[in-house]
């Protein structure tokens, strides 16, 4: 069996913060920077204050079986409520979405490398 491996997606709102907790996310902003965003298996936090509330985590996870995507979503999205918790960060509307790179369409690059081989 082969391993499948899941990009998750958590996206939510900051809600409550104080002065001093909207100061310290701006001063972290640069680390958190949409520009800088990866899948990652720790989990990936960017935003922009000075745009508006809104956060997104990016996870990387895996499993064998299509099903563990939901577990892997699951997982993603107590590990948000869990960063966010530990800092004093109040949050609302935590949605996932879940990506099986599995069944991703193959780009452009890579179905010129999957003809080639066939070849």
């Amino acid at each position: 069996m082969s391993t499948r491996t899941f990009r998750i997606t958590v996206r939510g709102v900051f809600d409550g913060l104080s002065a001093d907790q909207r100061a310290e996310l701006l001063a972290r902003a640069a680390d958190h920077d949409v520009l800088r965003a990866a899948f990652t298996p720790e989990g990936h936090l960017s935003y922009d204050l000075t745009a508006r509330s809104a956060f997104t985590f990016r996870f990387l996870d895996s499993g064998e079986e299509e099903e563990d995507i939901l577990e892997a979503s699951e997982r993603a999205e107590e590990a948000a409520k869990t960063w966010l918790t530990e800092r004093g960060y109040g949050y609302k509307n935590l949605r996932s979405q879940a990506e099986d790179l599995s069944q991703a369409p193959l780009g452009k690059r890579q179905r010129r490398a999957a003809a080639q081989k066939n070849v």
